[in-house]
Protein backbone atom coordinates (compact mmCIF):
# COMPACT_ATOMS: atom_id res chain seq x y z
CA UNK A 1 0.00 0.00 0.00
CA UNK A 2 1.43 3.37 -0.99
CA UNK A 3 2.05 6.15 1.51
CA UNK A 4 -0.54 8.93 1.52
CA UNK A 5 0.79 12.50 1.51
CA UNK A 6 -1.24 15.67 2.11
CA UNK A 7 0.20 18.69 0.32
CA UNK A 8 -0.88 22.16 1.42
CA UNK A 9 -0.14 25.25 -0.68
CA UNK A 10 -2.17 28.24 -1.83
CA UNK A 11 -0.32 28.21 -5.18
CA UNK A 12 -2.03 25.89 -7.67
CA UNK A 13 1.16 25.56 -9.73
CA UNK A 14 3.22 24.48 -6.69
CA UNK A 15 0.50 22.00 -5.67
CA UNK A 16 0.56 20.55 -9.19
CA UNK A 17 4.38 20.27 -9.32
CA UNK A 18 4.62 18.64 -5.88
CA UNK A 19 1.67 16.34 -6.61
CA UNK A 20 3.19 15.26 -9.94
CA UNK A 21 6.59 14.61 -8.32
CA UNK A 22 5.11 12.51 -5.51
CA UNK A 23 2.65 10.58 -7.70
CA UNK A 24 5.44 9.70 -10.16
CA UNK A 25 7.31 8.17 -7.22
CA UNK A 26 4.29 6.05 -6.25
CA UNK A 27 2.77 8.11 -3.45
CA UNK A 28 -0.96 8.72 -3.06
CA UNK A 29 -1.55 12.47 -2.85
CA UNK A 30 -4.34 14.70 -1.55
CA UNK A 31 -4.06 18.48 -1.95
CA UNK A 32 -5.43 21.39 0.09
CA UNK A 33 -5.28 25.09 -0.82
CA UNK A 34 -4.69 26.40 2.73
CA UNK A 35 -4.14 25.33 6.32
CA UNK A 36 -7.79 25.49 7.26
CA UNK A 37 -8.80 23.10 4.46
CA UNK A 38 -5.87 20.82 5.37
CA UNK A 39 -6.83 20.75 9.06
CA UNK A 40 -10.42 19.81 8.14
CA UNK A 41 -9.14 17.00 5.89
CA UNK A 42 -6.85 15.72 8.65
CA UNK A 43 -9.76 15.44 11.07
CA UNK A 44 -11.51 13.07 8.61
CA UNK A 45 -8.58 11.06 7.23
CA UNK A 46 -5.12 9.90 8.16
CA UNK A 47 -1.99 10.80 6.18
CA UNK A 48 1.53 9.36 6.40
CA UNK A 49 3.06 12.81 5.87
CA UNK A 50 1.92 16.44 5.60
CA UNK A 51 3.87 18.80 3.34
CA UNK A 52 2.83 22.41 3.93
CA UNK A 53 3.66 25.91 2.75
CA UNK A 54 4.10 28.61 5.41
CA UNK A 55 2.46 31.75 3.94
CA UNK A 56 -1.18 31.01 3.10
CA UNK A 57 -4.55 32.71 3.64
CA UNK A 58 -6.94 31.58 6.41
CA UNK A 59 -4.31 29.48 8.26
CA UNK A 60 -0.54 29.56 7.81
CA UNK A 61 1.77 26.56 7.98
CA UNK A 62 3.02 27.05 11.54
CA UNK A 63 -0.54 27.42 12.85
CA UNK A 64 -1.47 24.26 10.93
CA UNK A 65 1.45 22.35 12.46
CA UNK A 66 0.52 23.46 15.99
CA UNK A 67 -3.12 22.47 15.36
CA UNK A 68 -2.19 19.06 13.94
CA UNK A 69 0.22 18.28 16.78
CA UNK A 70 -2.72 18.62 19.20
CA UNK A 71 -4.52 15.75 17.44
CA UNK A 72 -3.39 12.35 18.83
CA UNK A 73 -3.19 10.77 15.35
CA UNK A 74 -0.76 13.51 14.19
CA UNK A 75 1.48 13.63 17.27
CA UNK A 76 4.22 11.72 15.42
CA UNK A 77 3.27 12.18 11.75
CA UNK A 78 6.10 13.74 9.72
CA UNK A 79 5.24 17.34 8.82
CA UNK A 80 7.51 19.04 6.30
CA UNK A 81 7.46 22.75 5.47
CA UNK A 82 8.08 23.69 1.83
CA UNK A 83 8.25 27.48 1.62
CA UNK A 84 10.06 30.54 0.29
CA UNK A 85 10.87 31.43 3.93
CA UNK A 86 14.58 30.76 4.51
CA UNK A 87 15.26 32.79 7.67
CA UNK A 88 16.60 31.11 10.79
CA UNK A 89 13.94 32.74 13.00
CA UNK A 90 11.11 31.31 10.88
CA UNK A 91 12.78 27.88 10.79
CA UNK A 92 13.08 28.00 14.59
CA UNK A 93 9.36 28.82 14.87
CA UNK A 94 8.59 25.85 12.63
CA UNK A 95 10.75 23.52 14.69
CA UNK A 96 9.17 24.79 17.92
CA UNK A 97 5.71 24.17 16.44
CA UNK A 98 6.64 20.57 15.64
CA UNK A 99 7.87 20.61 12.04
CA UNK A 100 9.89 17.54 11.11
CA UNK A 101 11.83 19.31 8.36
CA UNK A 102 12.12 22.54 6.33
CA UNK A 103 12.71 22.88 2.59
CA UNK A 104 13.04 26.12 0.65
CA UNK A 105 11.33 26.79 -2.71
CA UNK A 106 12.06 26.40 -5.50
CA UNK A 107 12.39 22.73 -4.67
CA UNK A 108 14.48 20.07 -6.36
CA UNK A 109 12.23 17.06 -7.11
CA UNK A 110 14.97 14.55 -6.22
CA UNK A 111 15.63 16.28 -2.88
CA UNK A 112 11.91 16.34 -2.12
CA UNK A 113 11.64 12.60 -2.80
CA UNK A 114 14.76 11.87 -0.74
CA UNK A 115 13.38 13.78 2.24
CA UNK A 116 9.91 12.20 1.87
CA UNK A 117 11.43 8.70 1.78
CA UNK A 118 13.60 9.49 4.80
CA UNK A 119 10.80 10.79 7.03
CA UNK A 120 8.25 8.13 6.02
CA UNK A 121 10.68 5.21 6.21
Amino acid sequence: MSKHVLIVDDSASIRQMVEFTLKEAGYTVTAAKDGEEAFNLCQKASYNCVLTDQNMPRMDGITLIKSLRKLPQYARTPILVLTTEAGDAMKAQGKAAGATGWMVKPFDPKSLLDVAAKVMG
